[in-house]
């Protein structure tokens, strides 16, 4: 293999890139994408809270993307892939013998805003950047839409940052499909008890506002005012450019358990990868930093065997920081939880879910210790 191409430049593609180098490859590396390789879990958090500037986000400094000794291409992206390598949208081919799949997911926008000005996503450090410059002009009137992770963030530092917040979710109880509705609820009340108002059970209808959003509309009539929105509804994987690839796609790139399309030159990491879970049995796609971090390694590994020789088989794990807290979560969540270290009350336990006598998960609020331990036993 004397040329791979690494189609993504964010955390996924950084670190195949890195474990190809750290596994000898020292043939052609070309690393393609839109933008630099940053960290995008503190966008939500701290940069919005400028403990954090962007250059501190930057997940390698110039000496260790030096070390790659790799061809860049940035401010660019894949258009296709096919027979001749992958198309550029400046209209650059590049041939390569082996191909890493890492461009990750794109935000859900809310199509009923009409392109309002004051309605946001929040994705990439640009996405941050504006959200941000919105909120330095002073107290506002800030609704988010999703209550998820990412939602709960935004929220949380609009608040911290004195402005009046309401969160808006589709969903009856917050967060339940990932922790369950026992520990969803928890999470929900972490809203209230930072003054921060939880609209759960109703879906968005529509926005107010010619220019510039003015309000919310939801389905139920009411009508909640907004000087500015952050949506936060989920993402998908960006695999538009595989089109007429040959490459499977079904809510992402369809991979075996070792990140490996059924073609063995080209794997898939990170957020666009759907894998098949052998802890799981079925296919995931794990939209967390840990994975991304994690299956880069497994993945050239088979790249560079030319077939699937080892297996991604780690329990999902991600955290979140709300409201000064710090929630984690690893495994599967069951309906069968249980508290097993502190107070739910108190906001600061631990809480493992079982399927029979077999821990699937384990759930904490600010008790890393614990957490730690009983992750340990999964």
């Amino acid at each position: 293999m004397r040329t791979v191409a690494v189609v993504g430049t964010s955390l996924a593609g950084l670190r195949s890139a890195q474990e190809l180098r750290a596994r000898g490859f020292g043939g052609r590396l070309v690393m393609i994408g839109a933008e630099a390789p940053y960290d995008r879990p503190p966008l939500s958090k701290d940069f919005l809270l400028g403990k954090v500037s962007a250059d501190d986000l930057a997940l390698a400094g110039q000496d260790g993307l030096d070390a790659l000794d790799a061809e860049w291409h940035l401010g660019v992206r894949a258009g296709k892939l096919g027979r001749e390598g992958v198309t550029l949208t400046d209209g650059t081919t590049i041939a390569a013998d082996g191909y890493v799949i890492a461009t990750g997911a794109v935000a859900r926008t809310l199509g009923a805003a009409r392109n309002l000005k004051g309605v946001h996503t929040l994705r990439t450090l640009g996405d941050a950047v504006s959200v941000k410059q919105e909120l330095a002009a002073g107290p506002a009137s800030v609704v988010v839409v999703g209550a998820g992770f990412i939602g709960a963030e935004v929220a949380s530092a609009c608040r911290l940052l004195g402005n009046d917040v309401t969160v808006i979710e589709a969903m009856p109880v917050p967060l339940a499909p990932v922790l369950g509705a026992r520990m969803g609820a928890v999470c929900g009340e972490l809203h209230a008890e930072n003054d921060v108002r939880l609209i759960a059970g109703v879906a968005v209808a529509g926005f107010a506002g010619t220019d510039r959003v003015t309000g919310v509309r939801l389905a139920d009539g009411r009508e909640i005012r907004a000087d500015l929105v952050v949506a936060g509804v989920g993402s998908r994987p960006a695999t538009e450019w595989l089109t007429g690839s040959g490459l499977a796609v079904d809510d992402g790139v369809l991979v075996d358990s070792g990140c490996v399309t059924a073609n063995p030159r080209v794997i898939a990491v990170g957020d666009v990868a759907r894998y098949r879970c052998r802890l799981r049995g079925r296919r995931v796609r794990a939209e967390h930093w840990t994975a991304a971090n994690e299956q880069a390694g497994v993945a050239v590994e088979n790249l560079l065997a030319g077939a699937t020789v080892t297996h991604f088989a780690r329990h999902g794990y991600f955290w979140s920081d709300q409201y000064g807290r710090r929630l984690q979560f690893a495994g599967v969540a069951t309906e069968d939880v249980r508290i097993v270290e502190g107070d739910v009350a108190s906001k600061r336990f631990v809480a493992a879910y079982h399927r029979g006598d077999v821990l699937t998960g384990v759930f904490a609020i600010d008790s890393p210790r614990p957490f730690t331990k009983l992750r340990r036993a999964l």
